[in-house]
Order: C-alpha cells, then structure tokens, then sequence
C-alpha cells in the first residue's frame, strides 16, 4: 500500500544506493512520524546501515589549529605579568634579597608585598639537585658520609669506594686450570 507522499522516498533513492545515515533520507523520516505512517518509518530505519559508527553523529567534521608556540617571555609580556621568580641563589651578593627581617621589624608588610611582587626573591639557597642537607647526611652511616665527600672531591687520587674493579676473567681461569693441575700431580706423587 503505497500512499500519494510514497513515492517521494522511491524517487530519492536509486535501487544501488546504501542508506549510511539518516541525513540521506532528508526529512521522510520526520514527515512518516507526523503522518503516523510508522510502517514506513520502520522501514527507513531498517534500511539504514547497521553499523553505529557510519551515522551521521559519530561524524564530526575536522578542524586543523595552527599549534602556536609559547614562550614563556611571551606569555609574561602579554599578561604582564613580573619576572620569573629565580629558584635560586646565583652567588653569594643576592643573599640580601632573602633579608626581609628590617621591612617586618619596622611593620611595613605591604612594601614587603609589593617588592616580593616587583623583584621576587629567589625560592630557596639551592638549586642542585644532588644537594643533601648537613643534618640529614649526618643520620647517615660513616660509608654514606665519605661516599658523599668523595663525589663532592672528584679532583682526589683515591679511587672511589664504588668505583668498580678490574677484574681479569682469562687469568683467573688460567690460574684454577693451573691449580687443578698441579694439584692433580701432587696426588698421583704421594699415592
């Protein structure tokens, strides 16, 4: 039973033609609900692929961005934002940088603020990472502790106590091979 609206759906579609998703069929999807012809609405579903993943909202048109690089002077420049803080002390003439006792002394905390924000000082005395505090080396065994001063002295002519031995496998087995023999004769000498 084809009614007079029908043929719209037989005339938009070749015979050849696969349904992929539901944006081919237009709006005869839309107009078979208003119409309640849900005979034909059944049969456009079914028509359409099986397959999930070949409608028409998994397919999300794909837009290139041009990646931009950041620098980190560029970013600061257009936020205005300070200086980078410095991690940490480049010589010993910027310890006065961390001196902040005279402003809290004389209860001026907003210069305080307001020259941390300006120039911030730098976040600690030491940036190498291989640094470990006086206080903590010191709960460490006798071993650990000259281990340590050796690696801060590499300039000495001792050799490191982990530093690995040169070990000579052939003349080791020569001499077992050696032992064996000699062994072997002093048996056959006194049996």
């Amino acid at each position: 039973m084809l009614t007079t609206e029908q043929p719209l759906i037989a005339k938009s579609q070749d015979k050849n033609k696969v349904l992929f998703h539901e944006l081919q069929l237009g709006s005869e999807l839309n107009k078979s609900i208003h119409s309640k012809r849900r005979a034909d609405f059944s049969l456009m579903l079914a028509m359409l692929t099986e397959d999930v993943r070949e409608h028409s909202q998994f397919f999300v048109p794909k837009t290139t961005f041009k990646e931009r690089e950041y620098s980190d002077e560029a970013l600061r420049k257009a936020f205005q934002l300070p200086k980078k803080a410095p991690l940490a002390l480049q010589n010993i003439d910027e310890l006065e940088k961390l001196s902040q006792a005279h402003l809290v002394a004389k209860q001026q905390i907003a210069t305080l603020h307001l020259q941390n924000v300006l120039s911030p000082p730098p976040l600690a005395f030491h940036d190498d990472p291989s640094h470990i505090p006086s206080d903590v080396l010191n709960d460490t065994s006798i071993h650990c502790q000259i281990r340590v001063k050796q690696q801060k002295t590499s300039d000495e002519k001792e050799p490191s106590l982990n530093a690995a031995a040169f070990f000579n496998a052939k003349s080791w087995l020569d001499n077992i091979q050696k032992s064996l023999i000699n062994g072997s004769n002093v048996h056959l000498q006194t049996a």
